[in-house]
């Protein structure tokens, strides 16, 4: 963890506390050292020591803090901490819609370091859409970013063994997939956003001042004290519950956070005011509620931070590679939506269901592997916050 935050850097690394100051801000630092060491930290730390958490890594650790928070008794005070990121892994998706949303030319690697270092000091504060998963497992999680199945997933799980390249591992990992395509067969149905989503009362929030990390972090002193039927993925998954050799069960904690009040039981049938599919071969289902499925894919050009809006993809089958690998290169620009492809189909949602029916597969959450099966999901407007430019 570092700096004005618990912020988790570099994994696999010793832990190097390293508090100190910048201008009258008192800071501390946190390396993680393991998968989910980050999700440990936040759900036990004091808060009330820190003004904000910035992340430098890639999505995969903001989903272990995002989920952190969530799983804590005083989560609904929790989720309200701002969130800082700071690109460093090979996925930084998040930290490249942030930057989209500034207003600013594209940009990556380095320079998209840069620009989020300067927006981290700016200091304002906006809201931020996440998005709860449930599972056939009764595990809930919360998404900031995205949830795959099919193409996409497979790419960003398989494409691991080439992470040493860094975020060329994607292109590399497309291109493998491109070689031997995939059809999955399961039933997708949605609830069309038209009408405005119902809130609830954990989702009335008065609204936010333009300047308040600014004014409660950079401005003054710090807060800080002075002292069922699920099949089971064959890889490796961060957030699935079970043992692996060597390492102890992890155990379910009850799930918190808002209720999910358009969903249903997965055992029951969607609601009446959902579109079901009539389609049941897929290459892959995409769901953004943010611009950018990498730093170089602009996959959701009208996506915001709090649009309170799942912007859900699903590509048919019989799309040729050819098409298909079009499709990806018009996304290096947004272009994708323009393309006139007959086997893309985009719609904007508020809730969603996937029924897996092929009995392997890969499904993804913010690029994290979890267990394969029936999935649904509800977006929840505006529940986190996060520091932008």
């Amino acid at each position: 963890m570092e700096g004005l935050t618990p912020t988790p850097v570099v994994p696999h690394a010793p832990s190097v506390p390293q508090p100190g100051t910048v201008g009258r801000t008192e800071r501390s630092s946190c390396i993680t050292q393991r998968q989910n060491h980050a999700r440990e930290l936040v759900r036990e730390a004091d808060l009330s020591q820190w003004d904000a958490l910035v992340i430098m890594s890639g999505d995969g650790l903001l989903f272990e803090v995002v989920n952190g928070l969530m799983e804590r008794e005083d989560w609904e005070s929790a989720i309200q901490t701002p969130l800082g990121i700071l690109p460093g892994g090979s996925g930084n998706a998040l930290a490249a819609s942030i930057h989209y949303y500034s207003g600013s030319q594209p940009v990556s690697s380095e320079e998209l370091l840069v620009s989020c270092g300067f927006m981290l000091c700016k200091g304002l504060v906006s809201r931020l859409d996440l998005v709860s998963v449930n599972m056939a497992s009764s595990q809930r999680l919360f998404s900031f970013l995205s949830l795959a199945w099919g193409f996409v997933a497979d790419v960003d799980i398989e494409s691991e063994k080439y992470r040493h390249v860094g975020a060329a591992r994607f292109t590399v990992g497309t291109l493998v997939r491109l070689a031997s395509l995939r059809v999955y067969q399961g039933r997708l149905a949605y609830l069309p956003a038209e009408q405005p989503p119902p809130t609830s009362a954990a989702e009335v929030t008065p609204p936010l001042p333009v300047s308040t990390f600014c004014s409660s972090l950079l401005c003054r002193p710090s807060r800080a004290s002075s002292n069922q039927n699920t099949f089971h993925n064959s890889c490796n998954s961060n957030n699935a519950v079970k043992a692996r050799r060597g390492e102890a069960p992890t155990m379910t904690l009850a799930p918190r956070g808002p209720p999910d009040t358009l969903l249903v039981p997965l055992e029951q049938p969607v609601p009446e005011d959902w579109t079901v599919v009539e389609e049941e071969d897929f290459v892959l289902m995409l769901a953004m509620y943010q611009s950018h499925l990498a730093e170089d894919l602009l996959a959701a050009p009208s996506s915001s931070l709090e649009d309170g809006l799942i912007h859900l993809f699903y590509i048919k089958a019989g799309i040729s590679r050819t098409a298909l690998l079009r499709l990806f290169l018009a996304m290096e620009k947004g272009a994708h939506l323009a393309s006139s492809c007959p086997h893309l189909v985009y719609v904007k949602v508020r809730a969603l269901r996937l029924e897996p029916l092929s009995p392997k597969g890969v499904i993804t959450v913010d690029g994290e592997l979890v267990d394969y099966g029936p999935v649904q999901a509800q977006v929840h407007r505006g529940l986190a916050r996060l520091v932008t430019g």
